[in-house]
């Protein structure tokens, strides 16, 4: 396995320095915050990036006061009693991003969290308990309770909502191969395994969150 700190030099060079490079990192939120966290804010969150997909992110973000409006201030237990001609409504509202399939997936997402609620007291502490070093599995997971939380969704709303997770951008997929640590497929949950596998070792040989070793393998290509 290519070895990281190799990597994060190549970073450190192409950035200016280590202080420059830090300076770029995020940091993920600690499991206890993740657990305190309202389930009505992770919804809205998980709805944020969903409508994201395929839009700019300034333009979701300056329409998202209406929705938090629309949308009862993404309380699940109410946005799950929404009947079919609420959301119908909700698509037809200029003040809002009107694309049918998502609105609805609203729906649908809050009633998936009342479930995980239900079972685990709230979808902070579900969140909070996943170990990062399986958290390929938590995409899928998401991808499989959720409306519109495949490919790289689900690992987006994880970093939205501050949960340790790399992510598969394409300058990562890039790196990956470029460092000659892994090429090929990267988007079959095989290939998940074999890619968390490599972030796990690089993760023991750093010390550093997933988020971070993921933005310094994006960093240290041309």
């Amino acid at each position: 396995m290519t070895a990281f700190s190799a990597i994060e030099q190549s970073a450190r060079e192409r950035l200016g320095g280590g202080d420059a490079l830090e300076s770029r990192l995020i940091r993920p939120e600690p499991a206890e915050s993740l657990a305190m966290i309202g389930d009505d804010r992770y919804l809205s969150v998980m709805c944020r990036r969903i409508f994201r997909a395929g839009l700019t992110h300034r333009l979701v973000d300056a329409r998202w006061p209406a929705f938090e409006i629309a949308f009862d201030d993404f309380d699940p237990a109410a946005v799950a009693a929404l009947d079919d001609d609420d959301l119908k409504r909700l698509a037809a509202d200029e003040t809002l991003i009107r694309h049918r399939r998502k609105i609805f997936a609203v729906r649908n997402n809050a009633v998936a969290m009342q479930a995980i609620i239900a079972e685990f007291g709230s979808f902070g502490f579900w969140l909070a308990e996943w170990p990062e070093d399986e958290i390929v599995d938590l995409w899928h997971e998401l991808r499989q309770r959720f409306t519109q939380l495949g490919g790289r969704s689900g690992p987006a709303f994880l970093r939205m909502a501050g949960k340790d997770t790399f992510m598969l951008t394409d300058w990562v997929v890039k790196a990956m191969a470029q460092w000659q640590a892994y090429s090929g497929k990267s988007h079959t949950r095989n290939a998940h395994a074999e890619i968390q596998a490599l972030f796990n070792g690089w993760q023991a040989e750093s010390d550093r969150p997933l988020c971070q070793i993921s933005q310094i393998l994006a960093f240290s290509i041309d």
